[in-house]
């Protein structure tokens, strides 16, 4: 298996720099610069999901993470839904919309944004399989040849990305739900999705014979990414960012985060929170 390079710190911040100086000159000017738009995965509990009482609006742990972010900056942050996943990239491409709040780093998506140096949580992604007809699985070699499901433009690290382009045969689907529900179906051997907002959503579906396999796929760093085409974009707004974001970090916030919005996620399933 060829192995990819990890993005040392060094590195990173070496392209990171690259990137800032050489987009800086195209940023858009379409709107002014009184804002940041953020986005995200809609469907990512409790990380992001969208706002029960407002479509157009995102809640969870990322969502008061930028809000904290905005204090620190002192520039409102405003999180919106910009649809699925695939659709929130092709925004950040557009320069629709100013900020990622969660995103895995992969050399394409660093061309059209660029990742704030401090990532803020590490994230566990996984193998799921139905309960008693799960194929044996240890490496990631265990999975060719079985037919696999996952969501539309997901990511789950260079190098699994890689793998899995060259020796696995894999289906995408547009929503982590239809993806569960296969799976559930039989319609797939397994599932390739993140831990914590996969067993969000198992839970929310009532699904109860699919399972997480012990060995993860990756543990990967979540980053805060700033567009290249956002009107804000510049290296003084990237130095901002990123010494507001290492602050929180070193805070230990995001855990506490995390832990509260999974109890809100929880409760909004249960129908047991009211919507305000």
């Amino acid at each position: 298996m060829t192995r990819l390079p990890t993005p040392t710190p060094t590195r990173l911040a070496l392209l990171l720099a690259t990137s800032l100086l050489a987009s800086a000159a195209t940023a858009q000017t379409n709107r002014a610069c009184t804002q940041l738009i953020a986005s995200g995965n809609p469907e990512y509990p409790p990380f992001l999901w969208v706002a029960p009482d407002d479509d157009k609006a995102l809640h969870g742990a990322n969502a008061e993470l930028m809000q904290l972010l905005s204090r620190e900056i002192g520039i409102p942050i405003v999180m919106r839904n910009a649809g699925p996943w695939a659709r929130v990239q092709e925004a950040a491409k557009a320069g629709r919309i100013d900020l990622i709040a969660g995103a895995f780093y992969t050399l394409p998506r660093r061309l059209y944004m660029s990742y704030i140096q401090t990532p803020f949580y590490q994230t566990r992604s996984a193998v799921w399989m139905r309960e008693n007809k799960a194929p044996a699985y240890g490496k990631w070699a265990d999975l060719v040849g079985r037919n696999g499901i996952t969501v539309v433009n997901n990511s789950f690290g260079e190098e699994f990305d890689r793998f899995a382009e060259l020796r696995l045969t894999m289906q995408t689907v547009g929503s982590v739900e239809n993806a569960m529900r296969m799976l559930s179906m039989g319609r797939a051997d397994y599932l390739i999705y993140e831990e914590a907002p996969g067993q969000a959503y198992a839970n929310k579906l009532g699904i109860r014979n699919i399972r997480v396999a012990g060995t993860p796929v990756s543990r990967e760093p979540l980053y805060l990414t700033l567009t290249h085409q956002s009107p804000c974009f510049s290296p003084q707004l990237y130095d901002r960012l990123n010494k507001a974001l290492k602050k929180l970090v070193d805070s230990n916030v995001m855990d506490q985060l995390v832990a509260s919005h999974s109890e809100r996620w929880q409760a909004l399933q249960q129908g047991l929170l009211e919507i305000r």
